[in-house]
Parts: C-alpha cells; sequence; structure tokens
C-alpha cells in the first residue's frame, strides 16, 4: 500500500482531543490505579523489536494489540510469537503500514523498532495519536528530526523512553553509584570510548526482484531508494548512510550516552571528527570503517574510536568506555566494570546480571542478548514508572536527542572537515550555514520532513 494513501486526520483529531485536558488532569488519569492492562502496538517486528516487546511483556500487564511492518513474513512470525508470550494468548493484529495500526486501535504504548531512517516520522505519529513512545535509538537520522521529536513529545505531555539501557545495566548503575558518585574518580577531565567490531557488512549483492511478501516502497519511506539487492534486515540497511548514521550513530551513541548519563553531561561545547572508508573499500557499504571523534566540554573531552577492522586496542573492553580521574580510572562496558585507583589500593570490579533463573524464557528466545535483558527490563520499568507517576524516565527523549545528534554532528564534522558546534536554541551551527544545511536530510517524495515548530 502507498505511504501516502492513509488518512491521518482521524487518529491525529483523537490526539489533538487529548491535549485539551490540561497536563496534570492527564497524569492524573494515568496515576490511577490501572485496572485495564496497556494497549500496545509495536512498529518493527525485527530482532529488537521483538527483544524490546517481549522484556515489557515480562515486567507489565500488557495487551499487545497490533504489530506493524512492511515485511509480510517478519509479522506473521511475530504475531504468532507474541501469542504465545503474552497471558491474554491473543494473537495481535497485523498491518503492513503502522499508519493503519494507530488509525485502528487507541494505544496507550507504542513501540518503535524500525530502521532508523523511519524513527522519527513513527515517533511523531504515535505521540501525535495519543501513546507515550519506547523508540529504539538512534533517535532519528538528522538532528531536525531529533527536535521534532522532543517538541512533538513536549507539545503532546507523553513519555518517550529511548532504547539507551545502559542507563538501567544493573552493574554501571552500581559503578555510577558507588565510585563516580562517591567521587573515587577525583576530578575527571578525559573520557575513551570505542568499538572495535568487525561488524560493517559489506557485501557485492546482486540486484533482484522484490519478494511479494515485502513491500520494499514502503520500507524505504522517506529514505532514497536504492535498487533493491536482497532483504535489507539486521546488518544490511545499518551498513548503508542512506538509512544510518553508521556506526557512530549505531554503536557511539550507546557509549556517549552512558559517560553522560555517569558524569552529568549535557550538550558538547564543540565536536570534531576524523575518519572514512580507510580499509574496506570493496563492496557497497556506504559508512565509515575508521572514525574518531572528540566531543569536547569545559575541561573534558569524550573520545570515540572505531574501527571494523583490525585487533582492538585493548581485547578485555572491544565496545566501552574508560573515564579518567586524577584520583583513578573507571572502566566499564556491557560485560563488566574495573575501578582502578590511582598510586595502588585495591580495585572494584563488577559483573553483568543474568537472571536466567527468574526468567527462564530468555534461555529459549532466539537471538536474545541475554546480559542485556535485565537492563531492557528495568528501562521498560522506568518506562512505565514516568508514565504513572509523572516526571522524566531515564533515558527521556532530550537526552536521547543530546547522545544521537551529537553523533550525526561528528558525522557532518568528519564531512567537511573542521569542528562544528551546535546550537540547540536556535537549531544552528554557529557560524556554520553550510553544515546547518546538513542538519536536515532531504526526504524522498511525497513524504514531508517533520518541522518542530509544527507537530
Amino acid at each position: 500500500m502507498s505511504p501516502i494513501k492513509i488518512d491521518r486526520r482521524k487518529f491525529i483529531k483523537g490526539g489533538t482531543a487529548l491535549m485539551a485536558l490540561s497536563s496534570v488532569g492527564v497524569q492524573a488519569m494515568e496515576r490511577k490505579d490501572r485496572k485495564a492492562a496497556y494497549q500496545v502496538g509495536l512498529i518493527g517486528t525485527g530482532w529488537y523489536g521483538k527483544s524490546d516487546l517481549f522484556r515489557l511483556i515480562q515486567v507489565a500487564e500488557v495487551e499487545v494489540v497490533a504489530l506493524a511492518d512492511p515485511d509480510q513474513r517478519l509479522l506473521e512470525e511475530a504475531a504468532s510469537l507474541v501469542s504465545q508470550r503474552q497471558s491474554s494468548g491473543n494473537t495481535p493484529k497485523t498491518y503492513n503500514h503502522y499508519r493503519q495500526m494507530l488509525d485502528a486501535h487507541k494505544l496507550d504504548i507504542v513501540l518503535v523498532g524500525s530502521p532508523d531512517h523511519w524513527h522519527a516520522l513513527q515517533a511523531i505519529d504515535s505521540i501525535q495519536a495519543g501513546a507515550h513512545v519506547y523508540l529504539q535509538k538512534p533517535i532519528s537520522v538528522d538532528v531536525i528530526e531529533g527536535e521534532a521529536i522532543l517538541a512533538a513529545a513536549r507539545k503532546h505531555n507523553k513519555v518517550v523512553q529511548i532504547g539507551t539501557q545502559r542507563r538501567s545495566t544493573p552493574h554501571l548503575v552500581e559503578a555510577k553509584k558507588n565510585i563516580v558518585d562517591k567521587g573515587l574518580l577525583g576530578k575527571v577531565s578525559h573520557a575513551e570510548m570505542c568499538c572495535y567490531y568487525h561488524m560493517r557488512a559489506n557485501g557485492t549483492p546482486e540486484v533482484r526482484p522484490v519478494p511479494d511478501f515485502f513491500d520494499y516502497d514502503l520500507w524505504v519511506g522517506p529514505g532514497p531508494m536504492r535498487p533493491f539487492d536482497g532483504l535489507p534486515h539486521r546488518r544490511w540497511w545499518r551498513t548503508m548512510m542512506e538509512y544510518s548514521n553508521g556506526i557512530t550513530g549505531d554503536m557511539c551513541v550507546h557509549m556517549f550516552d552512558a559517560v553522560r548519563w555517569t558524569l552529568g553531561l549535557g550538550w558538547p561545547k564543540s565536536i570534531f571528527a576524523t575518519g572514512g572508508i580507510y580499509v574496506q573499500k570493496g563492496g557497497k557499504s556506504t559508512i565509515a570503517d575508521t572514525q574518531t571523534a572528540t566531543f569536547h566540554y569545559d575541561d573534558m573531552d569524550c573520545v570515540w574510536t572505531h574501527r571494523s577492522w583490525g585487533t582492538p586496542q585493548d581485547p578485555e573492553y572491544p565496545w566501552a568506555y574508560k573515564i579518567y580521574g586524577d584520583k583513578g580510572t573507571l572502566m566499564a562496558s556491557v560485560m563488566k566494570y574495573e575501578f582502578i585507583p590511582q598510586g595502588g589500593g585495591e580495585p572494584i570490579r563488577g559483573d553483568v546480571v543474568y537472571e536466567r533463573e527468574k526468567y527462564p524464557e530468555d534461555l529459549n528466545e532466539k537471538d536474545i542478548e541475554l546480559h542485556a535483558a535485565p537492563a531492557t527490563r528495568d528501562h521498560m520499568r522506568d518506562f512505565l514508572k514516568a508514565i504513572e507517576q509523572g516526571g522524566r524516565p531515564v533515558a527521556d527523549i532530550q537526552e536521547g536527542h543530546i547522545s544521537t545528534a551529537s553523533c550525526i554532528l561528528a558525522n557532518i564534522s568528519m564531512g567537511l572537515g573542521r569542528p562544528l558546534a551546535y546550537d540547540p536554541e536556535k537549531r544552528i551551527v554557529r557560524n556554520d550555514p553550510e553544515a546547518t544545511a546538513l542538519l536536515r536530510r532531504p526526504y524522498r517524495a511525497p513524504f514531508q520532513h517533520p518541522d518542530p515548530n509544527f507537530v
């Protein structure tokens, strides 16, 4: 079905009616003891969309009523799995186009697990339809998209939790509380972040016919149309800048966000990056295989490095962050942390938390990241607490926007070859009209880029 044939007015009207209530009134209604399950929809039924949904099912009384995806086979598989996982045993309705889903159901919560180039439109439409949103990172593929999601969330008084679940990772929460917050690091003036995973898909598949179960035109959506050379799911679309922001947008956003959260950092003062395709020059991939980015703060630099080739600088921490203070160093990853005091002393260590006994169903879930499941469950609990009690979640949309936009600005800096200083109030790159023009990607017709002033 063509993306532009869905009439949005019906569900936007519903969202607008809710706005007529005061924000206090809306929150008060949602804080009442819920006797009915949350009505939930999922956009994007691939690997991580399902993973997020299953974690939500584990921690809350929900009824998953609808799923949306342009791949009919993924939809059918997901619907069957959901019917087995949710307590009601009901099979959710399935939709090719997410707007059909939003139009047909009054949803309390929408999870967005689609490719990055769809995040902004789907999040904003879900917010306008009256739902709270759990949005996978990175929140957008350009900076102005992120500004628009933030503006929509605030205007419509909706909770938007971003899937930067390092903020809810038990051993990293422990490290922040017991080491950083207690001042064991001393004065902190440097952080390093890295990813040395060989995760850059770089093949040369041939162009082929689109299978009848897959709506490729809808999948491409506002992005540029590439010749179809196989199903783009999982790794293939991430290797294309047309639909992503490369390894920096995928992996740096997690570690940079974790450093910002740990240290209480906001927007960087400036961002400068270098890199490109240095080694893996064959194949169709358009994302950088090598990149170094510096996010500069007053008396503080956060430096990101990735290589999708060669060996890790530290094999114990191939995807990680290290925070340096004048009293010690904190090294942390998704698997563990270590604090090494300056000048000797006993190191402090912590390991990843698993919950195999409490959630034995995890062990039978295809492709589950067992180390990340407890973090995502806690992230979902925090999301629900914000919905029910008011306030901002730990990975609020504003925090997700800062981390995402900073990574996008690193890519823009790499392309232009100069430092950039973003002004979030004016939504411009200071003293750089050329860079400012790159804050908004062109959309494929007939899609319209969201405007932060009109959401």
